[in-house]
C-alpha cells in the first residue's frame, strides 16, 4: 500500500528502490518487512553519526520541548553557538544559515555577484565552475552545475556561468576575463564521479584568484564535516577559500545548510539575503552536537584510518575482479569505477543481499557510510560486494 499510495500522491521525481525503510540504528536500517541492511549510503553523506545517534536524538527532543522555530527577527542562542563552532574550527569570520546545500550555493552565487558588482561597478558577474560539478537543483545552483544532463529541459539557464575542465589550470586561466567575479569548485566532485582535485591545482587556483581579485568558493556540501578525514576537505591541500558552503552532515539528518565567509567576502547587509527557516533552534541544536563530536581530533583520526582500511579492501577487490577499473576518493567518500555502464545491477544485487550502496553516472559505485562505521561493518559490506561480483562473473 505504501508504494502504491506514493505513486498516487507524491510527485514522480525519484526513481526509488522497492523497499520502505522504517527504522535505523547506527549503520543499519530496517525495512517494513523487518529485513536488515548495512547502509553505505548514509542518506547520501548526511547521517555522519549514523541513524538515531542518541546525543542527536536527545538534543532534538530537548529543543523541541523548548522552542522549535521563531524566525530570524530575533536572536537565538543555538544559532550563535553553532556559528561560533564553525568559525572557530575553520577560516570563517561569519556564517549564514539556510536549509540545504543548494540554498547555501545560491547564497554563495548571490554573494559573488554582489562582490563583483559592488566593487567593480557592475562589470564583474561571471562565475567559473567545473565540468562534471554538482551544486544543486535550484535555478542558480543548477546553472552552476557543469553537467548538461541536469540542464536539459530547463533552458534558458541563467547568464554568466562558464564551465571549465576540472583539474586543468590552462582551461581555467583561459576562462578568466575582466567580467569574472568568482571561481566555484568542489574539492572532491561527488555526483560527478568522486573526482579529487589535485593539491597543486588548488594552489594555482588560489593564486589565480588572488592575482585577479576573484572570490574562491569551495562547495563542501558533501565533503565537509569530517567526510574525508579532516573536518573540511580544503584542509588536505592547505588551500583556504574565501567562501565555503556546507549542508548534508551538518545537521546529522536534520535539514540545515551554511554559507561560511572570510572577512573579504563578509559583505551581505540586512535585506541582501534571508531564510525563514534557516538556522532555526531545532536544526542548530542538532548541528551543535554534530560539530562537537566530529571536530574532535580523535574522531577525525578514526575516519582517516577507517577510510584507508576501506579503500585498501576495495583495492583487494580490484585485484580479483577485472570489472573494477579504479578505486578513488578520500576518507569515507570513496568510489569504484567500473568497466561497465550497468552499475545499477550491482546496486540491486547488493540490496538483495542486505547492503545499500548507490551508483553515479551508471559506472561508479559510491560509498559514503556513516562516519561511525566499524571496520567489521566495512568488512561485512566488502564480503557482500565480493559475492555480488562473483555472481556476475559466473
Amino acid at each position: 500500500m505504501t508504494i502504491s499510495e506514493d505513486k498516487k500522491y507524491v510527485m514522480n521525481t525519484y526513481s526509488r528502490f522497492p523497499i520502505t525503510l522504517v527504522k535505523g540504528e547506527g549503520v543499519k536500517v530496517w525495512d517494513k518487512d523487518g529485513k536488515e541492511y548495512l547502509d553505505f549510503v548514509g542518506g547520501i553523506a548526511v547521517n555522519a553519526l549514523g541513524h538515531s545517534h542518541q546525543a542527536v536524538v536527545n538534543a532534538i527532543k530537548e529543543q523541541a520541548d523548548k522552542l522549535i522555530h521563531c524566525s530570524n527577527l530575533y536572536w537565538t542562542e543555538n544559532q550563535i553557538e553553532l556559528a561560533k563552532l564553525i568559525c572557530e574550527n575553520s577560516f570563517g569570520k561569519s556564517v549564514f544559515f539556510c536549509n540545504s546545500g543548494a540554498e547555501a550555493n545560491e547564497g554563495a552565487i548571490k554573494l559573488a555577484r554582489k562582490y563583483g558588482n559592488t566593487k567593480y561597478k557592475g562589470k564583474r558577474y561571471k562565475i567559473i565552475t567545473a565540468k562534471n560539478s554538482f551544486h544543486g537543483r535550484t535555478y542558480g545552483a543548477l546553472t552552476a552545475t557543469g553537467q548538461i544532463k541536469y540542464h536539459n529541459g530547463f533552458e534558458p539557464l541563467l547568464d554568466g556561468f562558464v564551465y571549465v575542465d576540472y583539474n586543468d589550470l590552462n582551461s581555467l586561466q583561459s576562462a578568466v576575463d575582466e567580467n569574472t567575479c568568482a571561481i566555484m569548485l568542489e574539492v572532491i566532485q561527488g555526483e560527478g564521479g568522486v573526482n579529487e582535485a589535485d593539491s597543486n591545482y588548488l594552489k594555482e587556483v588560489k593564486n589565480l584568484c588572488e592575482k585577479n581579485d576573484l572570490l574562491l568558493i569551495f562547495d563542501e556540501v558533501q565533503t565537509g564535516i569530517g567526510r574525508t578525514g579532516k573536518l573540511f576537505a580544503y584542509e588536505h591541500s592547505g588551500v583556504v577559500p574565501d567562501v565555503m558552503t556546507l549542508a548534508k552532515a551538518l545537521g546529522g539528518g536534520v535539514p540545515i545548510g551554511a554559507l561560511v565567509v572570510n572577512e573579504k567576502a563578509d559583505i551581505f547587509v540586512p535585506g541582501n539575503h534571508a531564510s525563514t527557516f534557516g538556522g532555526n533552534p531545532l536544526a542548530c541544536a542538532a548541528g551543535k552536537i554534530v560539530m562537537n563530536i566530529i571536530s574532535q581530533k580523535s574522531f577525525l583520526d578514526e575516519v582517516k584510518e577507517k577510510g584507508e582500511y576501506f579503500k585498501g579492501e576495495l583495492e583487494k577487490l580490484k585485484s580479483k575482479f577485472s570489472i573494477i577499473k579504479k578505486v578513488k576518493g578520500k576518507g569515507l567518500m570513496l568510489g569504484v569505477e567500473l568497466d561497465t555502464n550497468d552499475g545499477s545491477k550491482i546496486v540491486k544485487k547488493s540490496m538483495e543481499k542486505g547492503l545499500l550502496i548507490n551508483v553515479i553516472n551508471h559506472n561508479i559505485l559510491r560509498f559514503v557510510p556513516p562516519l561511525i562505521i566499524s571496520k567489521k561493518e566495512i568488512k561485512d559490506g566488502i564480503e557482500i560486494l565480493k559475492d555480488v561480483f562473483l555472481e556476475m562473473n559466473s
